[in-house]
């Protein structure tokens, strides 16, 4: 005889599905030529589509010019709080993003009013993860200018009640330091972890029009060519921003710490710890240079990681 465990939290969370999220959301800013200009600079994007007279935004923007900021929009609906409300009341509290999916239907130009509604698209069954048991939800908000819909975007949490890893556990009770978290590797970076490896630091370059890119993408953002190759940093680069870490404390690190977005001189930009001067010293425009470390927390393979060593004495430097 068999015995079926019925899940009455994912019931009532399924009573949502279809529900408006936001209802007649506006755009707080037409597209405009200076948000495009920001964007292809923070994404190094030099397509001439997105300049000029007849320019359009990247498509990419989307979400973008949807985002209420800091004050919201005056268009979302109760119901996915009520949602939210649901879950943290059974216990799951935690939430994290796991991807998103979106369809352009034409280009945004300049001058486009941009309007919008949300629903809650999806509630999955209860599911367990590394990270615990909860429920994915989906929304999906449809953009329009005017009556025609210009595209659409998905976007998928995880809320989740976390599960206490067995190792953490054993590690407490120990006192035992904890394990530095391992980098992510895939299909679209794995070559870079495995130069990492060997102490090579690569970056990879289109076959077709010559543009080097990091981090490691599929295709070219300059041409959109699928082919490429790697060239080998010099591993000579300066400090072109920064941010000192305080808070939060994450296991296994000891704050405060400079993070460092470094300018190599391939011209590429990549993110990594500034080492060898004290973290109140980091400066932009700092001259720093490649070395690897390897961590090793005594479990599993150690962890070999790019870092930047300030070079001090030199122009620019903190000697």
């Amino acid at each position: 005889m068999s015995t079926v465990v019925v899940d009455e939290l994912g019931a009532r969370l399924k009573t949502y599905e279809g529900r408006p999220a936001a209802v007649a959301g506006r755009g707080k800013d037409p597209v405009n030529e200076p948000m495009i200009r920001h964007w292809c600079e923070a994404m190094g994007d030099t397509s001439p589509a997105y300049e000029g007279p007849d320019a359009v935004a990247p498509p990419t923007m989307l979400q973008a010019w949807t985002m209420g900021g800091l004050s919201g929009h005056t268009g979302r609906t109760g119901a996915y709080d009520e949602l939210f409300d649901l879950l943290d009341a059974a216990g799951c509290t935690s939430v994290v993003a796991t991807d998103c999916e979106q369809e352009y239907l034409r280009p945004l130009r300049p001058g486009d009013e941009v309007t919008f509604d949300a629903v809650i698209e999806s509630v999955s069954d209860r599911k367990t993860t590394k990270l615990g048991t909860g429920y994915f939800v989906t929304t999906r908000m449809d953009v329009r200018v005017g009556p025609d819909l210009v595209g659409t975007h998905r976007f998928r949490i995880l809320k989740y009640a976390p599960a206490r890893r067995k190792e953490e556990g054993k590690r407490a009770e120990k006192g035992a330091r904890a394990r530095r978290p391992r980098p992510v590797v895939n299909r679209d970076n794995a070559g870079f972890w495995e130069g990492v490896e060997r102490h090579q630091l690569l970056i990879q370059r289109c076959t077709d029009c010559g543009t080097l890119r990091h981090p490691w993408l599929p295709g070219c953002n300059a041409c959109g060519g699928l082919d490429w190759d790697t060239v080998e940093a010099s591993g000579e680069g300066r400090v072109y921003s920064y941010v000192v870490m305080h808070h939060p404390s994450f296991p296994a690190f000891d704050p405060p710490y400079a993070v460092g977005l470094i300018e190599l001189a391939e011209g590429v930009r990549i993110v990594s710890n500034v080492v060898g001067v004290p973290f109140d010293k980091v400066r932009i425009g700092l001259p720093v240079r490649l070395e690897f470390r390897r961590y090793d927390d005594g479990e599993d393979a150690p962890s070999v990681l790019p870092v930047f060593r300030a070079q001090e004495g030199r122009e620019g430097g903190v000697g």
